[in-house]
């Protein structure tokens, strides 16, 4: 009975399936048989070597790297790249060393990156160095199964100095930013309160002018009122004289009325028929 061996692939892996040194086909995971060599020193079948490539996303640092500007400051950039091996026989048969080749590409990408821009390119667009690294090195990674999946920078440090220069900076420009926000937010309050003021000063002289209508309608009403009393007390007055020429014995009542009222009085005097000089004479 002939015994060989098995080899097991995990799913992270996948096999390059080798006979006498040719790769005959990728191994997806799980068990695979392979015959035995040979017999009794006899050679009864190819020599089979399975080379495994991991598959999983990885990351890769590349370290402080001193890089000049175009305006010639030095910059130390380090950079992370995350990536994965799509296809594992590019990956092993293109390039000697995928991690090693991928290494210098994203190297040599981010120094010609960072040389064509200026320190303040640099700090206003640091995403810019990401995107540019990204871009050049996503097609000639794929040449030798490499996928980039994300570059970032990780870490950008300056010459001391523009460093201690860049802190000033940024405390300016934050006492700025905050001086801004406060000149807006005053002005903002200002305007808030004018606004309230024009409008409690449109309330009042609405109120005002209503108020004004209202006292003239109600004095012109009282106006009316009156003089619709004293046009009715004229027009009793009228019917009353028309009454007392119609009819004299209703005057003579009036006066009779008259005199019994007063006659109620201690104090009243009633001169009937004598001459008012003659009294006064007399007295």
């Amino acid at each position: 009975m002939l015994v060989g061996r098995d080899i097991i692939i995990r799913p992270t892996h996948r096999g390059l399936w080798y006979e006498d040194g040719v790769m005959i086909r990728v191994v997806d995971a799980g068990r695979h048989h392979v015959s035995p060599e040979r017999i009794f020193g006899f050679r009864i079948g190819p020599k089979v070597e399975v080379l495994l490539v991991d598959i999983r996303e990885r990351e890769l640092t590349i370290k402080g790297q001193e890089i000049l500007t175009s305006d010639k400051v030095a910059v130390r950039v380090s950079i992370i790249v995350q990536f994965k091996v799509t296809d594992p026989v590019a990956a092993i048969q293109q390039v000697e060393s995928f991690e090693e080749r991928l290494y210098s590409d994203v190297q040599l990408a981010a120094r010609r990156s960072l040389a064509s821009m200026s320190l303040e390119q640099i700090l206003t667009n640091r995403n810019q160095l990401s995107e540019d690294i990204l871009a050049e090195v996503k097609e000639t990674a794929a040449r030798y199964g490499v996928a980039i999946l994300r570059a970032d920078v990780k870490d950008l440090v300056f010459p001391g100095n523009l460093q201690e220069i860049m802190n000033k900076v940024l405390a300016a420009e934050r006492t700025s930013q905050a001086q801004l926000v406060e000149a807006r937010t005053r002005a903002q309050t200002q305007q808030i309160d004018a606004q309230a003021k024009a409008e409690i000063a449109n309330l009042e002289a609405e109120s005002r002018a209503k108020a004004q209508t209202l006292a003239a309608q109600s004095e012109a009403e009282g106006r009316r009122v009156k003089t619709d009393a004293d046009l009715d007390a004229l027009n009793r007055l009228a019917a009353a004289a028309d009454a007392y020429t119609a009819h004299p014995a209703l005057l003579r009542l009036q006066e009779l009325e008259a005199l019994k009222e007063l006659s109620r009085s201690a104090n009243a005097r009633i001169y009937i028929g004598f001459d008012k000089h003659a009294l006064d004479g007399k007295e």
